[in-house]
């Protein structure tokens, strides 16, 4: 058996992407993190935590690994969504449907992508 230790991102600015997710998380930044680090990350309660770590290459192509999110402390993913935006992600793909099912794909400013989903309280509230 394994057990997930950390969930890995590659950057061009591991400090600044790591800072861009933190704000949009909540999640602190590592002890003595800072800007120009090759390895910047984001501390969770327990593992798995998000590394950032910089990489020379661009990102050219579609993730094969991306991140679900929700709202928290009763924010809807709609409000999560202009939030997110708020911050400089952008909309990549809307997925809501009229019964109010569905996602919406985000980039964030390095291009990677992640999902908004319905917060808890949404989808308990629709059955």
């Amino acid at each position: 058996m394994i057990e997930i230790h950390a969930v890995t991102i590659d950057a061009a600015d591991p400090y600044e992407i790591a800072t861009w997710w933190s704000k949009a998380t909540g999640l602190p930044l590592g002890e003595g993190d800072k800007p120009g680090d090759d390895e910047v990350m984001l501390r969770t309660k327990q593992d798995p935590f998000l590394l950032f770590i910089r990489v020379p290459e661009g990102k050219t192509v579609k993730n094969r690994i991306h991140l679900d999110v929700n709202g928290t402390e009763g924010r809807t993913r709609d409000q999560e969504v202009e939030r997110l935006i708020g911050l400089g992600a952008t909309v990549h793909d809307d997925r809501r449907q009229p019964d109010g099912t569905g996602w919406v794909t985000m980039l964030d400013p390095e291009g990677n992508e992640f999902c908004v989903c319905r917060s808890q309280a949404e989808r308990e509230a629709q059955g």
